[in-house]
């Protein structure tokens, strides 16, 4: 209720004013400029206009004007209406209808700017310590087993951090588990498999220290610990700053370089340890098939940058520096195919909405990857090549189409490595081609998956 009318034989007989029907937002439309003998269902019609303009029927006016306390004694002596709901319909004719727009809604996909850029400076930092502790990369031997552990440690992280993810559903414990008994398997069968390629004990453990701290680095990050993370690798980073100055003796690279393994472990132990004294998770586990496709990217996109790696380090540097933009701009990519499916009125004009933004995040990430790699001496287009293969691949497993992301890396790393080795191809033209190729395909897959106003609901 809102009290009685403020309508009173005062405000009747007051000096002429012109009487305007007021519309949310400001709009008016005059109804009558009032002089001696106004209409008093026009003076009504204007002072209730805010009200009664968003009702789609007579019978909402006729439930406003009840509320107000109008009794038909009242409205056949003032008004001219036999009663209530005569009058409801003369108002509803008057006033024009307005429907207020909602409020706009908040983006539930929208990015977090600090955590994704640390993510990305997260995924690259690591790589200080074979710069730090270059003695074991001098032997082939150990460098044959360090590729073979980092790309079992890139697959398995992947396959786990998916079944990880997946546990999240029910719970944090449920995921602490998986991870609890995922993790050190992963970094033993890494470290076993390419210390067998690894001749000497130094070798060895160095490769068991980057398998360590691959595993609890997945840990952290599957967490949301990227913090305690980034400060576990404060070593190496404050190393990584003097070295150019040479103040350092010998031993202090490979002794921050431990540390820094030791501080992650500990860190990704201190994070599972709530797992003590808490119940099994209920349900069934998800089936290990269904993280089958995202080991399969893991090892994959290992293999393209390994590949580019071994003809240009520093347009790895640059793509796995990317890695945190394009986390950013796969959530901006969300967001705003969901402002988009709000403001569409038609499916086409959706899938329209829907490709423009996919081109803009897709540009506005290859861009700058196509700079670094220019300011790096880098060769631009098999690098932009690369890193379009990667985001579309992740884009594509953000909506739920693993395989055919999985199996488009696959190829492209196929056709990477595969020519080069054979003496078919040289190795540029060979990742240009595969990634050229397996881009436009995957491209192609995104865009008809995210028209699709399935895909984001």
């Amino acid at each position: 209720m809102s009290g009685p009318m403020p309508l009173t034989e005062a405000a009747r007989t007051a000096e002429p004013v012109a009487a305007v029907l007021r519309l949310p937002g400001g709009r008016g439309t005059p109804a009558v400029a009032a002089a001696d003998g106004a209409d008093p269902v026009d003076l009504l019609a204007a002072e209730l206009a805010d009200r009664t303009g968003p009702a789609v029927h007579p019978y909402e006016v006729a439930a406003l004007l009840e509320s107000l306390g109008m009794t038909e004694s009242r409205i056949r002596r003032e008004y001219g209406h036999r009663d209530l709901f005569q009058l409801a319909e003369d108002l509803h004719r008057r006033v024009p209808r307005s429907h207020p727009a909602p409020p706009p809604a908040p983006d539930p996909w929208r990015p977090d700017t600090l955590r994704c850029a640390l993510r990305g400076l997260l995924f690259a930092l690591p790589g200080l310590g074979y710069l730090l502790a270059p003695g074991p990369l001098d032997d082939r031997g150990t460098l044959r087993g360090l590729v073979l552990a980092a790309l079992l440690s890139w697959a398995w992280s992947q396959a786990l951090s998916h079944r990880a993810h997946l546990r999240l559903a029910t719970g944090r414990p449920a995921a602490r588990r998986t991870l609890a008994l995922g993790a050190p398997a992963g970094a033993v069968l890494a470290t076993g498999a390419g210390a067998a390629c690894a001749p000497s004990a130094e070798g060895a453990a160095f490769l068991a220290g980057q398998s360590l701290y691959l595993a609890a680095a997945g840990v952290l990050l599957v967490l949301g610990a990227e913090r305690v993370l980034a400060c576990a690798l404060l070593p190496l980073a404050a190393d990584a700053a003097v070295l150019p100055l040479g103040v350092l003796p010998s031993w202090a690279g490979p002794s921050l370089c431990l540390a820094a393994v030791l501080l992650s472990a500990a860190a990704a132990v201190r994070a599972l340890l709530p797992l003590r004294g808490q119940e099994r998770p209920s349900g069934p586990a998800p089936a290990w098939h269904r993280s089958l496709p995202y080991g399969l990217f893991g090892l994959a996109a290992g293999v393209l940058a390994l590949t580019a790696g071994r003809r240009e380090p520093l347009a790895v540097v640059v793509l796995t520096l990317s890695m945190g933009p394009a986390e950013w701009l796969l959530f901006r990519f969300r967001g705003l195919a969901v402002s988009a499916l709000r403001a569409s009125r038609t499916p086409a004009a959706f899938a329209l909405r829907a490709a423009r933004a996919l081109a803009l995040c897709l540009g506005c990430y290859l861009l700058p990857v196509a700079a670094g790699g220019l300011l790096t001496g880098s060769a631009p287009a098999p690098l932009t090549a690369l890193a379009a293969v990667l985001f579309t691949a992740l884009l594509l497993q953000a909506f739920g189409t693993a395989w055919p992301a999985a199996l488009g890396c696959a190829a492209a790393a196929l056709t990477a490595a595969l020519p080069p080795a054979l003496g078919l191809l040289a190795p540029a033209p060979a990742q240009l081609l595969g990634c050229t190729a397996a881009g436009t395909v995957l491209l192609a897959l995104a865009a008809a998956r995210t028209a699709r106003s399935t895909a984001h609901a």
